[in-house]
């Protein structure tokens, strides 16, 4: 078993010192072994495929660990100096795969400001983690298509398979955090690994970050589902952040919609007249916006019929007689 919490070992302690300004002893870090992530499915019916691990593990070295996914630099508590993915013999994924996780070495400074989270994690109450990464695509076990675009739902069996979101070229890793409830349910600080006898047991948790757009029509999928549907923790924030966005473009559609009335009663009492104002706010309840444009369109032509406009320095033809040529304005 290799060496697990404390001091470095003198290979360990070169790798470290790779990140610091300046040469540190055994004494002045301490180093812990954590499981980032693995393959198998997670609660938000995501997993990694094997390739994704691999670039994790060279994409994670010399990556900041914080709390939560608080981006902050005061929130920065350790950093990985060695990564590497492995398999668990005898250990099969939920779907039956072989199972694979990636396995990482941090280091954290010695310091009267770090007893406290050196004591949490000594003591398993610093444990799960989630990592914050990018990946390029996020294909359905069921059919290989991306899973934004294809019928199937993830968490969902078909033909006795679990539907779940395979995530696939990485294009960065950006963090990995300590959190409180984490998605994946194998991830976390461990006592060590051992890449002879790998069959420690510990608790993971992993979540990821997508590009942009793709999560929120997973969820869309699910909630106009006919069926009855789970929604994890992570789903149900991005439900009220989409929530709020419409909330805010509801006000502002409304906002417009209000001005575009207000355009179109005034050039009505000009173009016409004779309609009634509320009959015409009665006929507009059933138009969209893009309907009342075309209508404000239309209003505004028949007004520039009846009331030209006319510049003010407009410089006329004008016909000069007689005599009084001499004395016409041109």
């Amino acid at each position: 078993m290799e060496n697990t919490f404390g001091s470095p070992s003198a290979m360990e302690l070169a790798d470290i010192n790779q990140f610091t300004r300046r040469e540190l002893s055994a004494e002045d870090v301490y180093v812990f072994s954590v499981v980032l992530c693995d393959n198998d499915i997670d609660r938000d019916y995501e997993c990694f495929s094997d390739e994704a691990l691999e670039k994790l593990s060279e994409l994670f070295v010399g990556v900041t660990g914080i709390a939560d996914h608080d981006p902050k630099s005061s929130n920065q508590s350790a950093r990985i100096f060695s990564c590497h993915t492995e398999a668990v013999s005898g250990r099969l994924t939920a779907d039956g795969r072989h199972y694979r996780r990636l396995c990482a070495r941090a280091y954290l400074p010695r310091s009267e400001k770090n007893d406290e989270l050196i004591l949490s994690l000594d003591s398993g109450i610093k444990k799960e983690v989630s990592v914050g990464c990018a990946v390029r695509h996020r294909t359905c076990s069921i059919c290989g298509e991306e899973i934004s675009e294809c019928q199937h739902i993830r968490g969902r069996s078909y033909g006795g398979k679990t539907c779940c979101a395979v995530l696939s070229e990485v294009t960065d890793a950006y963090e990995w955090s300590f959190v409180a409830v984490p998605a994946q349910r194998s991830a976390g600080v461990v006592k060590g690994y051992d890449r002879q006898a790998p069959e420690t047991v510990f608790k993971k948790s992993v979540t990821t970050k997508e590009n942009g757009g793709c999560a929120e029509l997973e969820i869309e999928k699910k909630l106009f589902s006919d069926t009855e549907q789970q929604f994890s923790a992570m789903e149900l924030k991005e439900l009220a952040e989409s929530f709020r966005k419409l909330q805010k473009n509801a006000a502002d559609g409304v906002m417009y919609r209000d001005k575009l009335m207000k355009e179109i009663h005034c050039l009505s009492s000009m173009v016409l007249p004779e309609l009634k104002a509320e009959t015409l706010t009665k006929m507009a309840e059933v138009l969209n916006v893009r309907q009342l444009d075309e209508l404000k369109s239309v209003f505004e032509k028949k007004a520039a019929d009846i009331l030209p406009v006319t510049p003010q320095l407009f410089k006329r033809n004008k016909t000069t007689a007689g005599n009084n040529a001499n004395y016409q304005n041109i």
